[in-house]
């Protein structure tokens, strides 16, 4: 498990913010549901579902206790008598029955095998609940990426990545599709979507290098890691300069996923929908 710093998170996610929004806006959330929030993270969004379900109830789980603590400390039960944080595995969903909706946002892609990541979200549904989940597609960040492996074959940092692979698990709408129907879910919708990720400046941009790309930047110890996050940030722009304002963009490919638990005398996909690709 990699370490995070909730704090360092909070001031370089506006991204992840501004996506965790949208994907909110469309839940068409009802005042009395029971919502669970797989990688809540700094609980800023979690906060945010709980204030939508004012007779229902948002638990977020994370599997840093950091951040878990955080989110507890930073929005305490005392202002949000709905609310709730848990430090779980997204692998080993604790929750069996208990909501009628399953949202989650730039989280899932940090967990390689989403078969038991669906399965536990199955469980946790009532019959008729469903999910709502965005994160990194097949593609996602492909120039970034391209730049992270380019300075790790670099004579300066070589040694650090031998034998590495990355353990994002970044997939397709079809894979996906399929594991959904082995969780005994029904899938309604699940496209891969490109997004524009924009960094207001480059100290934006690097902060973010930081935050949220532990697989590479773990790798280096913490004395070095920001001359490597600089050369990362080098390599990029000489390929991806930024905008006349400044900004530096980030192509992204999200994978959306919408499906239902079928409730109780539903064949599954009695009422499915033909997936986007």
């Amino acid at each position: 498990m990699y370490r995070w710093n909730p704090e360092d998170y909070s001031r370089h996610s506006a991204g992840q913010e501004h996506w965790a929004r949208e994907l909110l806006s469309g839940l068409n959330l009802r005042p009395d549901d029971s919502v669970l929030d797989i990688g809540c993270g700094d609980g800023r969004i979690t906060a945010e579902l709980a204030k939508h379900v004012p007779h229902g109830r948002a638990v977020g789980v994370d599997l840093s206790e950091d951040m878990i603590r955080y989110a507890a400390s930073r929005f305490p039960a005392s202002n949000y008598p709905n609310l709730e944080f848990r430090q779980a595995d997204a692998q080993a969903l604790p929750f069996d029955s208990e909501f009628t909706v399953v949202y989650s946002n730039a989280a899932l892609h940090w967990v390689r095998d989403h078969r038991p990541v669906l399965a536990g979200i199955a469980r946790a549904l009532k019959p008729g609940g469903r999910c709502v989940m965005q994160m990194g597609g097949r593609g996602n960040a492909a120039a970034l990426i391209a730049a992270f492996d380019a300075v790790a074959d670099d004579p300066e940092w070589r040694d650090a990545f031998e034998g590495f692979e990355s353990t994002f698990g970044f997939h397709d709408a079809e894979s996906y599709r399929q594991w959904l129907m082995e969780a005994g879910l029904d899938a309604e919708r699940v496209r891969l979507i490109d997004k524009d990720m924009v960094h207001a400046h480059r100290e934006a941009f690097t902060g973010w290098l930081r935050t949220a790309w532990h697989p590479y930047t773990s790798r280096i110890p913490a004395e070095r890691r920001e001359r490597f996050i600089e050369a990362v940030a080098e390599s990029y722009l000489a390929e991806n300069p930024s905008d006349a304002a400044g900004r530096i963009h980030v192509a992204m490919m999200r994978l959306q996923v919408e499906a239902r638990k079928p409730a109780v005398g539903t064949a599954l996909g009695e009422a499915s929908v033909p997936v986007e690709r």
